[in-house]
């Protein structure tokens, strides 16, 4: 399979994605389960084609910023397929669902995949599991900043113990993405760590997510409380953002090792 399937198959999951999150605002017992099941189909033959395009290349496609951006629309439909499934939230399947067609279409536009070559560094067994997990935590956050601004949005602190999971477990994930990735930086480059502008960006990110959860120990004792918890869900998005592809456009993403070059 080769990226000129992209499109046949995008179609098909981002019109069963559609066709879920409608049947989810329908607040129906019988609509509820029609949406996990298309939804699910969909994510089905999205990955079919990821798997596909993996074999096709010979290598994971993982290398460039259009190859993650390709994992990030999967992961961020299956993490909003999870919490509507475990939170009911009826517009979830909508914002997750559109999330991942904006970044379908800028891979339409601007697909960035590249030919079968993996440069030495990428050639470790820390590749797959470092960026994939870190894909993965970015999906889980990014439904955790769409909560977080439906928070903000309709002024209610009743979305924070949904986001106390999600940061949770997207937090486990990012800490084993950096820990993996200082491991491959180890093996490949010779140190574990090097302050490299990509690896600043991603403690910064890290550290808010884990500022997050140091601010939700504290007690709500404030009828406003909960806008400082939210605020470091948007911020850490933010920051998300400038880690992944950001960093790619400030003058120092000459000298990262690790941003995503043509």
């Amino acid at each position: 399979m080769t990226w000129t399937h992209f499109l046949p198959f995008s179609i098909a999951a981002v019109l069963l994605w559609a066709a879920g999150a409608a049947a989810a605002l329908l607040h129906r017992e019988k609509a509820s389960r029609a949406s996990l099941w298309l939804t699910g189909i969909g994510i089905i033959i999205y990955s079919v084609f990821v798997a596909g395009l993996w074999v096709g290349l010979e290598r994971p496609p993982l290398r460039t910023l259009g190859e993650t951006r390709l994992w990030y629309s999967l992961f961020m439909v299956v993490s909003g397929w999870l919490v509507y499934r475990r939170w009911a939230y009826c517009w979830m399947p909508l914002f997750s669902g559109v999330v991942a067609t904006v970044f379908i279409v800028i891979n339409l536009l601007r697909p960035e995949i590249h030919d079968q070559s993996l440069m030495p560094a990428l050639q470790s067994a820390w590749f797959v599991p470092h960026v994939t997990v870190y894909m993965f935590s970015y999906s889980l956050f990014g439904c955790a900043f769409l909560l977080a601004v439906a928070g903000l949005w309709q002024g209610k602190a009743a979305y924070l113990p949904s986001t106390d999971a999600l940061v949770r477990i997207g937090l486990a994930f990012l800490t084993f993405g950096m820990l993996s990735g200082c491991f491959w930086a180890k093996q490949a480059w010779g140190h574990y760590w090097s302050w490299d502008p990509k690896e600043t960006w991603a403690a910064a990110t890290w550290a808010v997510y884990l500022a997050y959860l140091h601010c939700r120990l504290r007690p709500a004792s404030e009828p406003a409380a909960h806008r400082l918890p939210y605020a470091c869900l948007v911020i850490g998005f933010l920051l998300l953002q400038m880690c992944w592809y950001g960093v790619n456009y400030l003058p120092a993403a000459a000298e990262s090792m690790h941003s995503y070059m043509e």
